[in-house]
């Protein structure tokens, strides 16, 4: 008996093996084609961001992209999302990668890996965890020891997650890309040597391939920084080049004189800033240009083919000279072939009609869009003083205002306190603000100070016994250029008031948001009803507001904020991002999978509550494009 238990054991081993063996494909950069299964193919992929999209859409946004006739997906990871402390690791939720790529292998995708570390995407940080900053000897993006330490760490994380997904070991990853966009970053820092860059960029591509992923490795930048970004070995594909022929002569410089040639960024929309116009790209230009890259045998990916949302305090910023922050949108819808809620575009559709005259396989039609609701008007109820709030808090001391990073937080508000024994005033000058700050003096409001259009300082006049309120926000941490290094939150530099320097005696209090405010748990007193005279008081006050209400059936809806300030709001507990009434953006998308059937409950911290607001309503069409400048 033992010995048949022993044979049937065998067997079963045998056919699963032979089982697996016979899924398992094949894929190859190969005398300059890439090759699956031995035959030469083009790859025609688009970028689609796992943490942008709650996972109960991931299966309908890839069939999105097998309507449109895509046969690739390409991600970034998010080294920040799946490590926001050191040493805990969170690969659940809406953070499940490999579920994430599994059905993308189910729906007939093959899958681009491209875990950075830095991935730019006009995401925090770059995809950096805020926490490198408070390494001792740590320089970011450069061959330094600590900073290799942390990278081979997020990656040994990273294979163990999704390592068994690469085609080699029967799963639908492809290829790996190296770092992110290097030469550009070469050419911003000419303080590094360029031999130290390279030192660096190929221990990247040396630690991707020591913790175990062996399929092709490739670099992106754009065309005419090669000479920064390649590594020997990987194969160079140029982001954003719509020249044919120079695409084919840079690839071929520096790839042996052959392809396979990629774009590895094609932009069919662009990103997007508070208190800036939104770009919006013409469908024909995509579409023609995606007509001249599948006649000349150029593969390439859409970045973004589906941009979604920067929920919670994920979106990053930029900065150029006349603004020195450039905080990206809530939305990243991208101006993408699929919107923000997972719509068709006619963007879509011209781009479907070119792939569908040059591929060999029938393309399925489209998913039908998730159901549409709108909720006119949700009662407010109560509303607080989160002012009053934080003096019921423990504050941390110190002789001068802290970072949000000696405060060991990553995201959120702080908020800055000072007394005064005896009166001052003149001109406050708050020069390492960052990034955005509503000032107080005994609970009033006086002004605000922003980086954005490099305000750094204000007339100010503190009484006798009076206290000094600093209301300081973190926009998102620079994800792209040599200022990514500088990325540290709050206040940065002494605070002045004329030449005299305010020392000794501040307090901050944390306010990270990072849970949704109870306010079942806030003391009495400072909370009201929005009914109430007592609320009137509040106005121009940052103010925390609730509200619940029931729906009988769910579905995706826009929260219209045109009317509020600035802030997040809460929708049953979850942080479905900033809104700002400059604009562009006036909406935020609610997923209908985080709503119910029965009572729901929206939670609205407004920093500048210039009126008591008594509801709040939801649209069906989004508005991304509406600038308010005028309320800068």
């Amino acid at each position: 008996m033992k010995k048949y238990t022993f044979l049937f054991l065998l067997l079963s081993m045998f056919f699963t093996f032979t089982a697996q063996s016979s899924n398992k494909h094949r894929f190859e950069v190969k005398e300059g084609q890439f090759v699956y299964d031995g035959k030469a193919i083009r790859i025609i992929s688009g970028e689609m961001h796992y943490a942008r999209i709650p996972h109960q859409y991931w299966r309908h946004r890839m069939k999105m992209l097998k309507a449109m006739g895509l046969n690739a997906v390409a991600t970034y990871v998010f080294w920040n999302l799946h490590e926001p402390e050191p040493g805990k690791w969170d690969f659940s939720g809406d953070r499940n990668l490999a579920e994430y790529i599994r059905i993308a292998g189910e729906e007939g995708l093959m899958v681009i890996l491209r875990p950075g570390p830095y991935v730019c995407a006009e995401w925090e940080f770059g995809g950096y965890p805020w926490w490198l900053q408070n390494v001792e000897g740590m320089e970011l993006r450069r061959d330094n020891e600590q900073f290799l330490k942390y990278t081979k760490l997020y990656l040994e994380r990273l294979y163990k997650e999704v390592g068994k997904l690469q085609i080699t070991q029967g799963g639908p990853i492809i290829m790996v890309q190296g770092e992110n966009e290097f030469g550009s970053y070469v050419s911003q820092r000419k303080d590094i040597t360029l031999e130290e860059h390279r030192a660096y960029n190929a221990k990247i591509i040396k630690q991707l391939k020591e913790v175990g992923f062996d399929v092709p490795m490739f670099t992106s930048d754009g065309s005419w920084l090669f000479e920064g970004g390649y590594v020997p070995g990987a194969l160079p594909t140029a982001n954003g080049e719509n020249n044919i022929e120079n695409l084919k002569k840079v690839v071929n410089q520096y790839n042996g004189g052959q392809g396979p040639y990629m774009v590895a960024e094609f932009y069919p929309g662009w990103l997007a800033h508070w208190c800036e116009p939104h770009p919006q790209v013409k469908a024909s230009t995509i579409a023609r240009q995606t007509e001249k890259y599948l006649a000349n045998g150029v593969s390439f990916n859409y970045y973004m083919v589906h941009g979604g949302t920067n929920f919670g305090f994920t979106s990053g910023a930029n900065y150029d000279k006349k603004h020195d922050i450039q905080p990206d949108l809530t939305s990243y819808d991208y101006d993408a072939p699929i919107s923000e809620a997972g719509w068709v575009t006619p963007k879509f559709d011209s781009i479907r009609n070119v792939i569908k005259r040059h591929v060999d396989y029938p393309l399925p039609e489209a998913p039908k869009a998730f159901p549409l609701i709108e909720i006119p008007s949700i009662e407010l109820q109560q509303v607080a003083d989160l002012l009053a709030i934080t003096e019921t808090q423990e504050a941390v001391q110190g002789d001068k205002p802290l970072t949000f990073e000696e405060l060991n937080q990553g995201y959120g508000y702080v908020l800055y306190r000072r007394h005064f024994n005896q009166p001052i005033s003149g001109k406050l000058t708050i020069e390492g603000l960052r990034d955005y700050a509503t000032v107080y003096v005994d609970g009033e409001f006086v002004g605000r100070l922003n980086r954005y259009n490099k305000k750094y300082s204000m007339d100010i006049e503190i009484p006798f016994n009076g206290n000094l309120e600093i209301l300081v926000e973190n926009m998102g941490r620079i994800n792209y250029g040599s200022e990514i290094v500088h990325n540290n939150k709050g206040i940065i530099s002494p605070v002045k008031i004329d030449d005299n320097f305010i020392e000794g005696e501040w307090e901050m209090t944390k306010l990270p948001m990072s849970e949704v405010p109870e306010f079942e748990k806030m003391p009495a007193n400072t909370v009201t009803s929005i009914m109430g005279s007592s609320a009137n008081a509040l106005v121009g006050k940052p103010s925390l507001y609730k509200g619940t209400f029931t729906l009988q059936e769910t579905g995706d809806t826009f929260l219209d904020m045109k009317d509020w300030g600035k802030g997040i709001v809460f929708v049953n507990g979850i942080n479905i991002g900033r809104y700002w009434q400059v604009g562009p953006q006036q909406t935020l998308f609610v997923p209908g999978v985080w709503l119910k059937k029965g009572i729901n409950e929206i939670v609205i911290f407004d920093q500048l509550n210039e009126k008591i607001q008594k509801r709040v309503g939801t649209v069906k069409i989004p508005i991304l494009t509406n600038l308010e400048t005028g309320k800068l």
